[in-house]
């Protein structure tokens, strides 16, 4: 059985032969400048036998959520970022680099490079590799490409029953090492899904700006999961695109 549950921006738990993977998780609903318009996420989001973070950004590795989860689940972090958990306890923190495969909670997590900016951000020295992950148990398997541009080698990370697929932003404007919805698609093309959901989009947006650039809250914050369902379903590729909202739990 797979299941999923998006919990909003890039934060997911996927359900594989009950094996509960947790994918970039924040929980709160304010970040710096940044509101949740949609639901807060039910403490069923903190329920996870093992934590992958993308990346050192705030949006992504978010201690305040992090330090939710029990301690005896592992989290999986870019080699380099370890030091920024030391206090959730470094005997669960695992430090991964691109082209390492881990055995964790009865997952095969497989590490993949990712096209992003790796530093934790201003104020900060800690670095590390951006990633993205597939994580196969029980005969189901999922593609998380974390915050990425698109790549030649996507087309060697093999067909998967689910793809969840970074699409938007969450500013004025989607910056280099990310996906849009026309390259989400294409991304899901080369991988091969059965299964393809848009997720980074439609969560947080920064407080005055809704208002002030409506252009660019639409494009970014607002369109971006219909518009990979429609280049989806334009490319004829056979995965099957899936809108999903936030906080419902899907059975696939």
């Amino acid at each position: 059985m797979i299941a999923f549950t998006w919990w909003g921006h890039a934060s997911a738990t996927v359900e594989l032969a009950g094996v509960r993977v947790a994918l970039d998780p924040l929980l709160s609903d304010r970040l710096f400048h940044l509101r949740r318009y949609a639901a807060h996420p039910s403490d069923e989001a903190t329920d996870a036998d093992v934590v992958v973070v993308s990346h050192l950004h705030h949006d992504h590795l978010h201690l305040p959520s992090l330090r939710r989860f029990g301690r005896d689940v592992s989290i999986v972090v870019p080699r380099g970022g370890e030091q920024l958990l030391r206090g959730l306890g470094l005997d669960r923190v695992v430090p991964a680099t691109p082209g390492e495969t881990l055995e964790l909670a009865g997952a095969r997590i497989r590490v993949l490079p990712a096209t992003h900016d790796g530093g934790r951000g201003p104020g900060s020295s800690a670095t590390g590799p951006a990633l993205g992950f597939r994580v196969d148990a029980g005969g189901g398997s999922l593609w998380f490409p974390g915050d990425t541009e698109l790549r030649d080698d996507m087309a060697e990370v093999g067909h998967v029953d689910l793809a969840l697929v970074p699409v938007g932003g969450w500013g004025p404007t989607l910056e280099d090492g990310h996906l849009d919805p026309v390259d989400g698609a294409v991304a899901v093309g080369r991988v091969g899904a059965t299964t393809a959901v848009p997720v980074h989009w439609g969560t947080f947006w920064p407080v005055g700006l809704r208002h002030l650039m409506r252009a660019n809250h639409e494009r970014l914050f607002t369109t971006p999961g219909d518009r990979f369902v429609e280049a989806l379903r334009s490319s004829d590729q056979g995965a099957v695109p899936l809108l999903a909202e936030q906080g419902e739990r899907v059975v696939l």
